[in-house]
């Protein structure tokens, strides 16, 4: 990299701008009021959506396969590879944006497509495998991703289920002879919640409502969920329903560490790793993160926190970008972000703020610069 350059690396702004839009939107502005300062951008994420896509900015190869959405339909999914390393993002496959027209279906959504991919990904032969769990649109314990790799889930009949989590409560047996755990694959985890699969922290309990379950569904998806834990547990010889990470993802985390023997790290420190942040990261004299919300989760373990916390180990000073901006300073540089420009700042209204994303952080970002990017000063003439 060159010295003195700014680094940008945000996340999405969820629902305007994926990251990379983000990080070239404020290249742009950067570029307009600097454009003797060197730019270099690496759009992050932390697990959940747009994980492909940064991986695929960062040198990743972007490959296609066809799996099954959250409620059958079939989709076209990508996931990224490179040097033997696979990148697959829940999302792609099982994800919110997936569901046909929007409409929520919290007891029969599956994560099915998740397993389609992994299944194609494994079919590159890598040695390692990243699977990022965030925005999905199931709470289905991750059955469905292993039925797509060979597992049975069978009733009282000897019958297969249904799909979805809503089901898992008819449980009896699981039929294991058509699967195959990847030998010689390490498989990790990428994830920015540390939930455990069940109880008042769990899956069902915190998420089951963004997915539109009510108070009886979440009641059927907390006991599916259990009776899952129960025979998977039992037949493979393992205890994970308690560990951080269990819950992510309506579960898949679950799935993930009993069938695969995942290992559930935090997403956004894995993803700075496999995304070659710390090169980037040389010489750098500023470092421009964000995201479209920052609050509350944005201090637990989401993208911006782990890209301050990466650079202020290297001693580069950290700002960010925002829809909004629902922290005060002192929390803010406490996550090591020492200061923080919202286009709130400069457009009143919300709505106009999601629909103008992208002119609008060109237009913060020559505010940012100014600030942040002074214009040497020139030598007075004797």
């Amino acid at each position: 990299m060159t010295a003195g350059h700014v680094l940008i690396a945000p996340d999405k702004f969820k629902g305007s701008l994926g990251a990379v839009e983000v990080a070239g939107r404020v290249a742009a502005g950067l570029r307009a009021a600097r454009p003797d300062v060197t730019v270099v951008t690496m759009p992050v994420a932390d697990g959940g959506d747009g994980t492909v896509e940064a991986a695929v900015a960062c040198g990743f190869e972007r490959l296609e396969a066809v799996a099954s959405g959250p409620t059958g339909e079939p989709v076209t999914a990508a996931y990224g590879f490179r040097d033997g390393v696979a990148v697959v993002e829940l999302a792609e496959a099982s994800g919110l944006h997936r569901l046909p027209g929007g409409r929520l279906a919290p007891l029969t959504a599956t994560s099915h497509g998740t397993g389609d991919l992994i299944a194609a990904a494994l079919g590159r032969r890598p040695r390692r495998l990243v699977l990022g769990l965030g925005g999905s649109a199931c709470t289905d314990g991750g059955s469905g991703m292993m039925r797509a790799l060979g597992v049975r889930l069978l009733d009282a009949r000897g019958q297969e289920l249904p799909p979805g989590g809503g089901a898992l409560a008819g449980l009896r047996s699981l039929d294991l002879s058509g699967f195959v755990r990847p030998a010689g694959v390490e498989v990790v985890v990428a994830g920015d919640v540390d939930n455990p699969l069940l109880g008042p922290e769990g899956a069902a309990a915190v998420y089951g409502p963004q997915k539109g379950a009510g108070p009886a569904e979440l009641a059927r998806l907390e006991e599916g969920l259990a009776h899952w834990a129960e025979i998977a547990e039992r037949d493979l010889g393992v205890r994970v329903r308690d560990t951080p990470g269990a819950g992510a993802a309506g579960g898949v985390g679950f799935a993930a560490m009993a069938f695969l023997g995942a290992e559930f790290r935090p997403g956004i420190r894995l993803l700075l790793d496999l995304l070659g942040f710390s090169a980037r990261l040389s010489g750098a004299r500023l470092v421009i993160t964000g995201e479209g919300s920052l609050d509350d989760q944005t201090l637990r373990g989401k993208a911006p926190a782990g890209v301050a916390q990466a650079a202020a180990a290297a001693g580069v000073p950290v700002i960010a970008v925002c829809g909004r901006r629902a922290l005060t300073t002192g929390q803010l540089r406490e996550a090591g972000i020492q200061a923080a420009f919202a286009l709130t700042d400069i457009e009143d209204d919300p709505r106009r703020c999601m629909e103008q994303a992208g002119p609008l952080l060109e237009r913060l970002a020559t505010t940012l610069a100014a600030e942040w990017l002074p214009r040497p000063a020139v030598p007075a003439h004797e």
